[in-house]
């Protein structure tokens, strides 16, 4: 009798869990450095976005009234409080206005500028956490300490009200050179799945190219690399960066560069859906 009891409140608990994950909520994970962080300018027409379109704060954020694990809407800054537009805005609004209209989307997102891919290896972040000093210590601090496991904790939340999708990464600048990027990309991305019992097939990973040599990107020899990481990873996608307008120094995105980039990320996602892209959210912020 006890044991049919306890069977029964097993079965109600998960049908309650069950219930509560709506699989019209797509929830999608953005890691990087500084521009998956957000390093271009919030303008005008960055400031009204989608109800549709969600973000899960990872940091606590007094300037922007946020608090971690709390869904708002997914106005820039999506990562920590003091930064800019990132290829993740555009990526989550070129999704909503392209899905059926009874679909919304989560993004979590957790970035930080300069970071070594490593620092998202849970097995040896520690030997990534203090490459700059009291600034880039002071990022990762806000994330815990351990910004991978900040990531993880935040999906583990979202996975009980919605569905994860899938992963998009923008980070290279730091790592340029290292061949062996693509494998530290591997081990991160396989975690990933294994801590959050997600299969590749299900949750495929968008990987956007640092700078372009056609904008005189000082680490465009980065991209030869970051395009092997198919080799590597069988449901990688690399998102070309070429045509992609940049700030003076380089190495960062401009506030145009990122709509670009981040519009070019939801393209292939949607692909990927077998939906085809057919309104630029570019165009419909505009029309405010």
């Amino acid at each position: 009798m006890f044991s049919r009891i306890i069977t029964s409140v097993a079965l109600l608990i998960l049908s309650v869990s069950m219930y509560s994950q709506d699989p019209d909520f797509h929830i999608y994970l953005c890691f990087g450095q500084s521009n998956m962080e957000g390093s271009a300018i919030i303008e005008e027409q960055d400031k009204l976005v989608d109800p549709r379109l969600k973000m899960m704060a990872t940091v606590d954020c007094e300037q922007t009234k946020r608090i971690i694990g709390n869904w708002y809407a997914a106005l820039p800054p999506l990562s920590q409080c003091h930064v800019g537009l990132s290829p993740s805005d555009y990526f989550g609004r070129n999704l909503v206005a392209n899905l059926p209209e009874g679909v919304s989307v989560g993004l979590i997102s957790v970035a930080i500028g300069g970071c070594d891919i490593r620092l998202f290896d849970k097995d040896i972040y520690q030997d990534h956490t203090a490459l700059y000093g009291d600034w880039f210590k002071n990022k990762i601090e806000a994330y815990g300490g351990n910004p991978y496991e900040r990531l993880i904790d935040m999906a583990k939340t979202a996975q009980k009200q919605g569905v994860i999708k899938g992963i998009i990464l923008h980070q290279g600048e730091t790592n340029t050179g290292d061949k062996e990027w693509p494998l530290y990309v591997k081990r991160v991305y396989e975690n990933m799945l294994a801590d959050l019992s997600l299969d590749a097939q299900d949750v495929p990973l968008l990987a956007g190219e640092v700078v372009h040599k056609d904008q005189g990107g000082k680490c465009a020899a980065m991209n030869p690399i970051i395009n092997t990481l198919p080799q590597s990873i069988a449901t990688a996608h690399i998102i070309s960066s070429q045509g992609c307008e940049v700030s003076a120094d380089s190495v960062h995105f401009n506030s145009a560069g990122v709509r670009e980039l981040g519009m070019r990320y939801a393209k292939q996602m949607l692909t990927l859906q077998g939906i085809d892209m057919k309104v630029d959210a570019r165009d419909t912020n505009s029309n405010h």
